[in-house]
């Protein structure tokens, strides 16, 4: 007996890691400052609840359309036109089990063996295996905190080759919390219609924003980019929705259409209760949001002070998204109780073993040195997390 070739590529998933060590900790009564978790810790809005109840009341319990409900599609396609200026049809809109589950089918739909893929980094940890999945060779640009890891147009150049199938932008950013500016953007177009590649957008963080920072989808550049522009976004992170596995994706009639077929036979439909709620998110107040995003801009600003306080660290001041991702580089090397601090993986290590904190290790994104925090908790548990992160580093020599 045995497994498969692409299951043995696959890694479990360091957030998910993190955050179950974490979990267990806490179940042992320890008290652990998670930092790890991606999700925003407020209730999901109050009247989509309602919208969910609604239905089920109503006995719309049943399956719905494999690629999501007209009524969804149509609520999407209505957001896109009014907040990104794209427009699309019915047809060219997928509703999926979450903006991830949309990214895995598009991912399916556009690779094969051999091709490449480009990612920029740091990157969200599930861009390079979902493109091994698809039998893809990863190909990644690098970034840094000095250029507010924005990825130039020359070295996104030399990452593109005759193999190149599919560039993947995020922004703002998982880990970075960076976003990149329509100007970057633009330089950025030159080099991208070049080429006879797709181009995927992930802009599910577009309203965790900060500091008059707009997000720009670089499929509203020009024609040549939407034709070639699959664009992801979906209600966990904006309307704390994590849970309720609703993402969507825009582009292409056909790759929508293949995407939609791998769907088919694998997960079906998103929950119908699901996808009412989702209407209502996306067509109903949006109120709740600015409220989420102020206390978010708050935590953000206090972490970012409090971390470069931390002699030897420094930490980019995100545009967006609710993750700080400072450079604990000055760190490795060090050691506590003998026990020597190599990479960030001993670093993580040591901080949730000696300081009862839960980060994330910048390897896992792609930055070695880097850890990454979210700020979705509260308050209280940043200023108490960040705290016990510089007794931590104090012990090391």
């Amino acid at each position: 007996m045995k497994l498969s070739e692409r299951a043995k590529l696959i890694k479990p998933s360091p957030t998910l890691a993190v955050t179950a060590k974490a979990g267990a900790l806490k179940a042992q009564g320890i008290d652990v400052i998670d930092f790890g978790a991606g999700e925003p810790d407020f209730d999901t809005p109050g009247h989509i609840k309602d919208a969910a109840k609604k239905a089920l009341d109503q006995g719309f319990t049943k399956y719905t359309p494999a690629t999501g409900t007209v009524e969804l599609k149509k609520a999407v396609a209505a957001k896109f036109e009014k907040e990104n200026g794209l427009k699309y049809g019915t047809d060219q809109v997928i509703v999926s089990c979450g903006a991830k589950h949309s990214l895995y089918n598009l991912f399916q739909a556009v690779l094969d063996p051999g091709d490449e893929i480009v990612i920029i980094a740091p990157y969200w940890v599930s861009y390079p295996d979902m493109g091994l999945l698809a039998g893809a060779k990863p190909v990644f640009v690098q970034t840094s905190a000095r250029t507010g890891f924005r990825p130039a147009a020359k070295d996104l150049e030399a990452a593109l080759s005759k193999k190149t199938a599919l560039v993947v932008i995020n922004s703002p950013s998982n880990p970075t919390g960076a976003g990149i500016p329509e100007k970057d953007l633009k330089e950025l177009q030159a080099v991208l219609e070049q080429g006879e590649f797709w181009i995927t957008s992930d802009e599910i963080y577009e309203k965790n924003i900060y500091d008059g920072f707009k997000p720009v989808s670089i499929a509203s550049l020009s024609k040549s980019l939407f034709d070639r522009t699959i664009v992801v976004n979906g209600v966990s992170k904006s309307y704390a929705m994590t849970g309720w596995r609703i993402g969507y994706a825009a582009g292409d009639k056909e790759v929508v259409k293949a995407m939609g077929n791998m769907q088919s036979q694998s997960t079906s439909n998103p929950t119908s209760i699901a996808q009412k709620a989702a209407v209502e998110a996306l067509t109903g107040s949006q109120a709740e949001i600015a409220v989420m995003v102020a206390e978010f801009k708050k935590r953000r600003d206090w972490i970012v002070k409090a971390l470069e306080e931390i002699p030897g660290v420094s930490c980019y001041k995100p545009e967006g998204a609710f993750y700080v991702f400072p450079d604990f580089n000055a760190y490795l090397g060090k050691k506590a109780a003998g026990k020597e601090i190599k990479d960030s993986v001993a670093l993580s290590e040591f901080l949730l073993d000696d300081s009862k904190v839960a980060v994330v290790p910048g390897s896992a994104f792609g930055a070695e040195g880097f850890i990454r925090l979210s700020y979705a908790t509260s308050m209280q548990n940043v200023q108490e997390g960040v705290k016990r992160i510089r007794e931590g580093v104090k012990k090391l020599s």
